[in-house]
């Protein structure tokens, strides 16, 4: 890993470590993130309950994702825990570091093209984009959108190099929401008319799929849930207005977790 942070974690932090050491009732880490520095977690915060065998638990070179309880910054000691990580917070700070491990690999192939040094342009754009996005794969991800121009802090070449592979590499978010739609009429015109209810929908972004007896799936994509929600109220509010113009019957249904 390229990404190196300075100086101590906070506390409540969540960190990736190493485990360097186990005693019978300690372990030893290092912090990845952290340079190398070491942290202890206590046998009592290993797991909850009673622990007979300490080794059940962890394993010298396994990762594991821990809490960081408090620092002394002048002993250089770091308390962690491992029972104190939840299994959403633990995907999701290995969530976060697979998306830097890719960051740096899409940095790597960037700077070998140009014959420039992997870490020297790494740091060069951690140091301009972590303050304003948190980290580097965030501000990829706004790359990736044209939401963000690496021009602004690097020369024309290589951002456009490191540009094309960001897209190449990283889609923008998606969410995706929908439900099912049913209309009826019994209009001499009413096949033309749920025709044209349907293209409402079409025309806002929604895509429709023919269930049968009347039946639609409508789904939306969007990069966000409020631009989604928004879509799909838009749609469903004109075809509501459309049905009652024609005396059309409508039956609309949210999908569940959608």
């Amino acid at each position: 890993m390229l990404l190196k942070k300075q100086g101590f974690p906070q506390d409540e932090e969540l960190v990736l470590c190493t485990v360097t050491g186990i005693n019978p009732h300690s372990v030893f880490c290092t912090l990845d993130e952290y340079g190398g520095r070491t942290g202890m977690i206590h046998i009592s915060e290993i797991a909850p309950g009673r622990i007979r065998n300490i080794r059940e638990f962890v394993q010298e070179g396994k990762k594991v994702v821990t809490k960081v309880l408090q620092t002394n910054k002048e002993k250089g000691h770091i308390d962690l825990s491992l029972r104190r990580v939840n299994e959403t917070q633990k995907r999701n700070k290995l969530n976060q570091i697979k998306q830097e491990q890719l960051a740096e690999k899409i940095i790597e192939y960037a700077a070998k093209q140009h014959g420039e040094s992997v870490l020297a342009l790494y740091n060069k754009l951690s140091e301009k984009v972590t303050p304003l996005y948190g980290t580097v794969f965030a501000s990829f991800e706004e790359v990736a959108q044209d939401k963000f121009n690496l021009e602004t802090i690097l020369d024309k070449k290589i951002s456009k190099a490191l540009t094309d592979a960001i897209k190449a590499r990283i889609k923008p978010p998606e969410v995706t929401i929908g439900g099912n739609l049913k209309l009826t009429s019994y209009s001499p015109n009413g096949v033309q008319e749920v025709k044209d209810a349907l293209d409402l929908a079409v025309k806002a972004g929604v895509k429709v799929n023919y269930l049968g007896a009347g039946s639609y799936h409508f789904e939306i994509k969007a990069e966000d849930y409020k631009e989604a929600e928004r879509m799909l109220k838009d749609s469903i509010e004109s075809i509501t207005k459309f049905a009652e113009k024609y005396d059309i019957a409508m039956d609309w249904a949210r999908a569940e977790g959608a």
